[in-house]
């Protein structure tokens, strides 16, 4: 089986170092790949830019006209959070294009699995706000493009960033042909993720939120896909299985309180390419999005590749001693979501 990995220096130059959401997060990744040998041995993904029409499959055209504005003019902040440099406009149509060019050659068979190690990160942006350190929605840009250019009907998305991906929910609410699944940490930022959110119309049921309380391991995580997920995706049958991949729920990430380690983490990684080799070829796309440790994250994407090369991990998950019980908030969401 075939992994891709895209990849291009230019993502580091979106940056402002004493910044959570900076260069370093990527560099640290491929410099472990690269000591490795992994990133040599895997097949580079072409370049891609995403289009004005791919972006607007998804989001309304003032956004991208104020981020463009913003970085022609010197740069500044799109909120609060979420900064804006010269580069970064181009960087941004560059790794939302990553993500389209890993879904189309993953959907196509050219590859067999992908991962888009990219930045900015895209999960909090909506259709009409850049927000949370996200400029574009890359997750949800590539699975629109596959949805609309290429006839797929059914694609999941699971999201285990330890923050709500409330753009990608907020793109899809009223949408049946994406399944959003989202683990994160409750009540966080950005506020959304309670577990009775769950789209509505033609989408009614088709958003599944797991609210997770502080200090969850990999016990808890681990219960949330196989209790919940599982049989969801199951039901479900997707033709692709996207990956919106966070690693901000490690115990030693500093912007968060969940419990996970990196051995949880490719745990979970293995759980979705197993479900996609079962449902769907394997066809699976994992996308970068979180994560702020940087030892955390070299040591989580190498594991995370192993698994979609159809490697045994080099890490195990590790019980969770005293973690929060979860039962009761899971068996409110299998009746809620009828599994």
């Amino acid at each position: 089986m075939t992994v891709a990995v895209a990849y291009d220096d230019r993502f580091l130059e979106h940056d402002i170092p004493t910044h959570p959401e900076n260069a370093g997060r990527l560099r640290a990744i491929i410099e472990r790949l690269t000591a490795t040998g992994q990133l040599d041995s895997l097949p580079r993904l072409a370049e891609r830019r995403v289009t004005s029409e791919e972006i607007l499959l998804v989001h309304e055209a003032a956004l991208p006209a104020e981020i463009e504005r913003i970085a022609s003019g010197g740069g500044g902040w799109a909120d609060s959070d979420t900064y804006v440099v010269p580069r970064s406009w181009d960087v941004a149509l560059l790794a939302a294009g990553a993500s389209v060019e890993a879904a189309e050659r993953v959907h196509d068979g050219t590859y067999s699995s992908a991962f888009v190690l990219s930045r900015p990160p895209g999960h909090h942006a909506t259709m009409r706000r850049a927000m949370g350190f996200c400029l574009l929605n890359n997750v949800a840009i590539a699975a629109r493009v596959l949805m609309e250019n290429h006839g797929i009907e059914r694609i999941a998305v699971v999201d285990f960033d330890v923050h709500h991906g409330n753009g990608t929910q907020d793109i899809f609410w009223t949408d049946a042909r994406l399944l959003y699944f989202s683990t994160h940490q409750y009540p966080y930022y950005p506020g959304s993720g309670h577990w009775s959110e769950v789209g509505s119309g033609a989408g009614e049921g088709t958003s599944v939120n797991v609210p997770l309380p502080p200090g969850c391991g990999d016990d808890q995580y681990a219960a949330a896909f196989d209790r919940l997920f599982q049989p969801m995706v199951e039901r479900y049958r997707p033709q692709l299985i996207m990956v919106s991949a966070g690693f901000d729920a490690h115990v030693d990430d500093p912007l968060a309180m969940e419990a996970l380690t990196s051995g949880g983490y490719a745990a979970l990684a293995l759980r979705v390419k197993e479900w996609a080799d079962e449902l769907c070829g394997g066809r699976c796309v994992f996308v970068l999005e979180g994560g702020y440790d940087y030892d955390a994250l070299s040591e989580c994407v190498p594991e995370v590749l192993r698994c979609l090369a159809g490697e045994a991990p080099t890490l195990s998950a590790d019980p969770t001693e005293d973690g929060p019980d979860i039962v009761p908030l899971l068996d409110r969401l299998r009746s809620l979501h009828s599994v």
